[in-house]
């Protein structure tokens, strides 16, 4: 095991591939349904341009940070820490790192809850038979990927491509087959569903949105890997703008084929049922293979993300130096190794929840709220020091605005969430704060600064008033 290696090089359209490969995943295939509960076409326009313009944002942020501090690798966990030092960094990389481990959970379930459409051994994804071939799996993966970043990163951009072309051809059949009377008929809300106001449809997606919208940073947790720098903000948008074309039809198109009651009411992967509404079982059928096929690429990129993050944290001493380590095919073993522990741990806890593909996809969104708020408020801070725009001034001005939205936009998630969510994350937060502990005594350093104690009491309180709150059936999974 060395600490130190040459990196393998990605090309540009490897890291697009990295980016849509991250971002499509579960989630589209869930959209027509989770839209379907919250809102109409009307609140589903509003909700979008919100969640697009928001993350684009976001993507501008990752993309200047990209070519502005090109010596900060692992862009997540490393801005954080450059912009509020050495805990706040921490918790970024910790939250960001156990969301996706989360994340991860959240592919292993709707895998087996499409299989349970087929075979109903596997339920809704959570029953014993379906937590053991789960784990085969991410055993299966683990060693795959213990071979090599470059093998893994080749076997992304494949997949990548082949679970695309199911979603662009649901896409079509439902362009063929819209019609324009029923979408009128959904436009403002539809027959039979609640009658809610927008802002509380609105507020009922920004969760899903989130989820959805997660990888759209591969590129820059990738940073150290990529053949040019440039090449880091470009695969950003690149991919942003890809798969933001993808969510958006196949929220809306289901609502031109089927009344908004009965997507609401429909089993995930709710694609597939659309699917087989308009067309018969064989829709159902080629969805699911497409999911199948887009949920385990996802896994594979968000597994080399996820290691990627707890080892960039390691190398900087920021977590046990550990985790900073890489096997002979430059690999973070160890940081791997713990990754997929944590996966494992909650693939099992899934045996207890009610619905365990809605609650992981929703604490996976906000485990991420914290790492996606310090970046926006890493990169507003540049702006409003003038840092890095001595050469090009010019520029300060549009990314003022850019900043500024992404700051306002993911302070907006963070109060859409909701208190539920909020004490849930804190709840691994602050036990999670071990590591940091266990990597400061390494060093030898100072644990806290006093603002840094101030902010471990407050994720100790929250993670108290959580577990109280799951002991006293207050807050439910």
């Amino acid at each position: 095991m060395t600490g130190t290696s040459s990196p393998q090089k990605l090309s540009l359209f490897a890291l697009t591939a990295m980016v849509v490969g991250s971002m499509v995943g579960s989630g589209i295939f869930s959209l027509p349904r989770t839209f379907g509960i919250a809102t109409g076409p009307f609140g589903a326009i509003f909700a979008w341009c919100i969640a697009g313009g928001g993350m684009y944002t976001m993507a501008r942020v990752f993309q200047s940070l990209a070519e502005r501090k090109p010596d900060l690798d692992a862009g997540v966990y490393a801005y954080a820490k450059a912009g509020f030092g050495d805990y706040p960094g921490f918790l970024s990389a910790l939250g960001y790192w156990t969301g996706s481990c989360i994340g991860n959970v959240s592919y292993w379930v709707l895998i087996k809850s499409t299989l349970g459409a087929f075979f109903p051994v596997f339920g809704d994804g959570n029953t014993v038979i379906a937590i053991i071939v789960a784990s085969i799996g991410i055993w299966l993966f683990h060693f795959m990927i213990l071979r090599g970043v470059q093998q893994a990163a080749a076997i992304n951009t494949v997949v990548t491509i082949a679970k695309i072309v199911p979603i662009l051809i649901f896409i079509g059949i439902l362009i063929f087959a819209f019609k324009a009377d029923l979408f009128r008929a959904n436009f403002w809300g539809g027959e039979g569903m609640p009658d809610k106001s927008l802002f509380e449809q609105i507020r009922a997606t920004m969760l899903v949105t989130v989820f959805v919208f997660l990888g759209i940073e591969g590129a820059s947790v990738y940073s150290r890997y990529a053949k040019e720098r440039s090449d880091v903000g470009a695969a950003t948008i690149l991919g942003f703008v890809t798969v933001t074309s993808l969510m958006v039809l196949v929220t809306m198109l289901p609502y031109a084929v089927l009344p908004r009651a009965e997507i609401a009411d429909m089993r995930q992967p709710s694609m597939a049922t659309v699917l087989e509404a308009v067309v018969g079982h064989w829709g159902a059928v080629f969805v699911s293979i497409g999911l199948l096929i887009s949920v385990l690429g996802a896994y594979l990129a968000w597994s080399l993300i996820c290691a990627e993050v707890l080892s960039a944290a390691g190398r900087t001493r920021d977590m046990p130096r550990v985790f900073g380590t890489e096997n002979a095919n430059k690999v973070p073993a160890a940081a791997l190794w713990l990754t997929n522990i944590v996966v494992q741990l909650f693939v099992i806890s899934t045996y207890w929840s009610r619905d365990a593909f809605a609650f992981m996809l929703n604490l996976t969104s906000v485990m991420n709220l914290i790492p996606f708020f310090l970046v926006a408020a890493y990169g507003f801070l540049l702006v409003k020091r003038g840092e890095t725009y001595e050469k090009r001034p010019d520029e300060r001005r549009r990314d003022l605005i850019f900043t500024g939205i992404a700051v306002i936009y993911t302070l907006f998630l963070i109060y859409a969430a909701g208190m539920k969510y909020l004490l849930l994350a804190a709840i691994l937060y602050a036990p999670g704060t071990a590591l940091y502990l266990w990597a400061r005594l390494e060093q030898k350093a100072k644990i806290f600064t006093p603002i840094e104690w101030v902010i471990f009491i407050v994720a100790a309180i929250g993670a108290v008033v959580g577990v109280h709150g799951l002991a006293t059936g207050y807050i439910t999974i």
